[in-house]
């Protein structure tokens, strides 16, 4: 848990956009997806707010594993509190990152997605 939120938080905080050097190429693959017949919707914008929901899935699963199954409204809530820290971060001290009502969106999305697999394993049978 703590590698995986040292990683969140140097994801979060890095100077610099951290898909910077990959920007090109996953254009390139999106330009080869709409060549190929994706729909118009899939673009850059679509991958970013993915990956950030599929970022903030384990935070809340984290949270689910210490609070419990009547914990999960706790994991949504941290993973509104940790992205709203880490925009307003990224506003206020990082210059070349873009703090994005979206990215909120996104990340909670995930946390809400992580609570409810949270909610999923932690009531099967053992």
């Amino acid at each position: 848990m703590l590698v995986y939120l040292v990683a969140l938080a140097l994801i979060a905080f890095w100077p610099a956009p951290v898909d910077r050097d990959a920007h090109d190429s996953l254009l390139a693959v999106i330009d080869w997806l709409q060549e190929h017949g994706a729909p118009g919707w899939v673009r850059y914008d679509l991958f970013e707010f993915a990956a950030n929901i599929v970022l903030f899935v384990p935070v809340s699963l984290f949270v689910m594993i210490r609070a419990g199954v009547s914990g999960w409204w706790l994991a949504v809530l941290v993973g509104f509190a940790a992205s709203c820290t880490i925009e307003a971060g990224q506003l206020i001290l990082l210059p070349d990152r873009f703090a994005t009502l979206s990215d909120v969106i996104a990340n909670t999305v995930g946390a809400a997605v992580g609570a409810l697999l949270g909610l999923i394993l932690l009531r099967r049978p053992h």
